[in-house]
């Protein structure tokens, strides 16, 4: 999905680009602020204009992915069968427009290409217990040269990942990772780069988990330096250092900036990482970064738009705070979290699965009709939904709310919302197509906040958006940036 680079803009673009998504954002709220699961009560296909409904009605999954998403098949030749209005092909352009670009510099993640559930470029005690998503992430985010610690001699001659090269560039002396959770970053910085690290997580059972699996890496990389030692050399590493500990955005955390023992005399130099840290837990690192001397560098990927706190989560800078139409409501921010390109596969493969939704805007009427002040239940996953009967899933979504699963059902109701299933993916797919804007918002907001603070920082799409939706790393230094970037350009890296 084009859009616009995130890299290079100078601050007064940055404001423009701001002022921009704010009004468009205005202009299209209704459709962002809508839920799904609404499209019957609230009538939601009528509250678009007829020429839209004219345009969508009839459209199949596919031609869905490819006119509205603009991510056709491969080698599918885009045609529309109908003359568009204006105003929607003026939507969709300014969608993709304004957001920023998320494709990276690599299409295929060539490290998946022998095997979907394994990382080529990670060894396999490296792999074990992590998910192939995750080691996507790490390897992207933390990686340094000689992936299978095959160590060249000549460093300068290549291309170092982020947090590697951001560390040696800002002569950063230990990296913290806040919101490490099972330590799988963590565990790769240390014992596969030879970082300090400190790891930082709130859930002691997480922490827990961490140490164990510290500990069977370490037995793992043992036995490998044994059966061949000129390759596997784990030398003096050790395991990151663990610390149970809930960061506050609101106040300084002492603990995090704690150096390890072995620190030089005078402090440690800190690097910040969180990977997809939750809600506030990414403005607590921005915060730090910015008000304290101890930290130099910061490489946070945000997620969990939604658990942002309102105020203080979201505007951090003054600018935004200023800009008409700023608000975000938490369906707006809930929105921005879900996955466009995720979302386009399943459309160009037309499954069964995309009639959830209109299963649960079903759901939804007859919840209504049963007892009018519940609204927006929460109903848990109903497992094969897609081999249902409409009214075989209403029942059992009456069962999971607390209502009568024998109440009587209007048949011909549920089959003519059944009817209408490409009418609820032809709106679902127009609010996921502004989706990206609101993410853009907020990620802009987060680079102009730092600007405002006299900081350098830039965004960076790291991580396939297929494997990895909020795949834009917000990185910050307290000096010129210099080289950070050039070293993600390409995949082969």
């Amino acid at each position: 999905m084009p859009g616009v680079s995130a890299r290079g803009l100078s601050h007064e673009e940055r404001r423009q680009l701001a002022v921009n998504l704010t009004r468009v954002l205005s202009l299209y709220r209704s459709i962002l602020d809508a839920y799904i699961i609404e499209f019957f009560t609230d009538s939601l296909w009528g509250t678009l204009p007829c020429s839209w409904q004219e345009a969508l009605d009839g459209l199949n999954p596919p031609q869905l992915a490819t006119l509205l998403l603009g991510m056709p098949g491969d080698g599918e030749v885009v045609r529309y069968r109908s003359v568009w209005p204006l105003t929607l092909l003026a939507l969709k352009s300014t969608a993709y427009a304004l957001a920023f670009n998320r494709t990276p510099g690599f299409q295929t993640p060539s490290e998946f290409l022998e095997n979907p559930s394994q990382s080529s470029r990670l060894t396999a005690p490296f792999r074990k217990h992590v998910r192939p998503k995750k080691q996507h992430e790490i390897r992207r985010l933390g990686e340094a040269p000689g992936i299978k610690n095959q160590w060249p001699r000549d460093l300068c001659s290549l291309l170092f990942q982020l947090v590697k090269k951001l560390s040696d560039l800002t002569g950063c002396t230990q990296v913290v990772d806040v919101g490490s959770g099972q330590g799988h970053l963590s565990r790769f910085m240390s014992l596969g780069l030879g970082l300090k690290v400190k790891s930082i997580e709130g859930d002691q059972r997480l922490v827990e988990r961490a140490q164990h699996l510290d500990q069977e890496l370490l037995q793992a990389l043992e036995k490998e330096e044994k059966r061949n030692p000129q390759v596997v050399q784990i030398g003096s590493r050790r395991s990151p250092h663990h610390v149970v500990q809930w960061v506050d955005p609101r106040t300084r955390c002492e603990e995090l900036l704690l150096p390890l023992e072995d620190s030089p005399q005078g402090g440690a130099r800190l690097l910040l990482t969180g990977l997809h840290a939750c809600g506030d837990l990414s403005v607590a690192l921005l915060r730090h970064f910015s008000c304290c001397p101890e930290v130099e560098a910061l490489a946070s990927v945000g997620c969990c738009y939604m658990k942002l706190s309102d105020p203080g989560g979201y505007p951090l800078s003054q600018w935004v705070a200023t800009l008409p139409g700023y608000e975000l409501s938490y369906r707006l921010r809930e929105g921005a979290c879900h996955a466009l390109e995720e979302y386009a596969q399943r459309l160009q493969k037309a499954g069964p699965g995309l009639r959830t939704h209109c299963y649960r805007a079903a759901l939804e009427t007859v919840i209504r009709h049963a007892q009018p002040k519940l609204r927006r239940p929460g109903v848990q996953g109903i497992p094969r939904v897609h081999e249902l009967k409409i009214e075989e899933y209403v029942q059992r979504g009456l069962q999971r709310v607390g209502l009568d699963p024998q109440l009587p059902l209007n048949l011909a109701a549920l089959r003519a919302h059944q009817a209408q299933e490409n009418r609820v993916v032809a709106f679902f797919s127009l609010a996921l197509l502004l989706a990206p804007l609101v993410e853009t918002l907020i990620l802009l907001d987060r680079l102009l906040y730092l600007q405002e603070q006299g900081f350098h920082s830039e965004l960076l799409p790291i991580f396939s958006p297929e494997l990895s939706p909020r795949n834009l790393v917000l990185v910050a230094t307290k000096g010129p940036l210099g080289q950070a970037f050039s070293v993600l350009e390409s995949e082969d890296s």
